[in-house]
């Protein structure tokens, strides 16, 4: 009964060891434990390199934190408040996610949305579109009419007791606006910050061709990548 009893014990240590290991590993390969990790000496070299108006430094030290620390990650399963409905939980979205960060302070460009939407129309099908603004539900109104219905519109403030981990992760590591390429099992493929900036003498029709190639290029990304993973495109 005694040695039963020993190894027993035994087995349910290992168990428990081989359980805590696991979820330990799981947390490590989150994209919020990469990125909480490796933020404040990117923020600190990137800060002394823009003051020194060494920019390509800058981008580089950007580059390396998203290739070296970020991307592989296993994206969080956020959830984000919409105006109209319940809350979105990016892990119920079964398809791969173009997710965009914004401010309604900071004010899209001309043909901006339009060629966002334009994308929505012909590729919502394979790709969620998710438009995130750092704001509060006041704000948002109006700014999501001007969204196709096929892209989901949300916020998130810090304000909100939920959302304080969401913005401290997101917002307040690398900005606005920021895009996250992620794909159906909710790897990070890249992350792309900054939008087009332009004139104000840019007509419409720049603005939206421009826009519309910087969004079709993450677009394009992650269908292709999409397609790699399930065998739908040969091998060279």
């Amino acid at each position: 009964m005694k040695k039963m009893l020993k190894f027993y014990f035994k087995i349910t240590a290992f168990c428990l060891l081989s359980y805590s290991v696991t979820a330990q590993d799981s947390a490590h390969a989150l994209f919020s434990y990469n990125i909480h990790k490796n933020i404040k000496p990117y923020i600190r070299n990137s800060n002394a390199a823009y003051e020194k108006g060494n920019f390509v430094l800058g981008k580089t030290l950007f580059d390396s934190l998203v290739y070296n620390h970020l991307v592989g990650t296993k994206f969080d399963d956020f959830s984000f408040k919409r105006v109209h409905k319940k809350r979105l939980h990016l892990a119920s979205i079964k398809k791969p996610v173009y997710l965009l960060t914004y401010s309604s302070w900071c004010v899209p460009a001309k043909g901006e949305i339009p060629a966002l939407n334009k994308l929505a129309k012909t590729y919502g099908k394979d790709i969620q579109i998710v438009v995130v603004f750092w704001d509060r539900r006041k704000d948002m109104k109006k700014i999501a009419r001007r969204f196709h219905s096929q892209i989901e519109v949300c916020y998130a403030d810090e304000t909100y007791n939920r959302d304080c981990y969401l913005v401290s992760t997101l917002k307040h590591t690398l900005g606005i606006p920021t895009t996250f390429l992620i794909d159906e099992g909710m790897n990070v493929i890249d992350i792309r910050r900054g939008g087009i900036n332009l004139g104000p003498k840019t007509t419409y029709a720049t603005s939206f061709e421009l826009n519309y190639n910087r969004f079709y290029d993450g677009i394009s990304a992650l269908i292709i990548n999409e397609n790699t993973a399930n065998g739908r495109i040969a091998k060279q």
